[in-house]
């Protein structure tokens, strides 16, 4: 399969941030060749387009399926898997978020809540170490409640929200002192 230059470029980017996001190159870059895809596309061709090896597409391949942004699809006559990509911006960010909460967020905050209550009996623990381990828990928990809240909305209702970011800003006006450490 041969790309127009636009789509070389856009992959290749999406392998590099993909890099730094903690995500595997290869792996952003099929996810990124699925997403352009106007047709699912078998592993085969997957491996040949980007010039990696079909062992790493398959692992690959996985890796984007356990993250629920890509599937399976049957073409008729053709006995291989094939895959799709989601195609909606909206859910893939869903998507994403969803996951990374439930794999980076949620395992954290579950040891920050159980060294909130050991810090509670812990004598060698100073005072000021205790309110900075709270912060970090506030903190998180604050964002996971929020994240609670605006994870059911719908796209349009998202987008409304989104762009009048600096508005609501104004609106609560600033408070230099919010959120400073004592």
């Amino acid at each position: 399969m041969t790309l127009a230059p636009t789509i070389q470029k856009y992959i290749l980017h999406w392998g590099e941030m993909g890099t730094r996001w903690g995500v595997n190159r290869t792996v952003a870059q099929i996810h990124a060749l699925l997403f352009l895809s106007n047709q699912p596309l078998p592993a085969e061709d997957i491996a040949e387009t980007l010039g990696v090896a079909r062992s790493n597409v398959s692992n690959s391949l996985k890796e984007l399926q356990s993250w629920g942004l890509v599937r399976i699809t049957h073409i008729a006559g053709d006995r291989r898997d094939h895959f799709l990509a989601l195609q909606d911006v909206w859910e893939i960010f869903r998507v994403i978020v969803e996951e990374r909460k439930k794999r980076e967020i949620d395992p954290t905050l579950a040891v920050l809540r159980e060294c909130a209550v050991e810090a509670e009996h812990d004598p060698a623990l100073e005072q000021a170490t205790k309110v900075k381990m709270d912060q970090v828990l506030d903190f998180l928990e604050m964002l996971t409640a929020t994240y609670d809240d605006y994870k059911h909305l719908p796209p349009a209702t998202m987008q409304r929200f989104l762009k009048m970011g600096g508005k609501v800003a104004r609106l609560l006006g600033s408070d230099d002192k919010a959120g400073k450490v004592k």
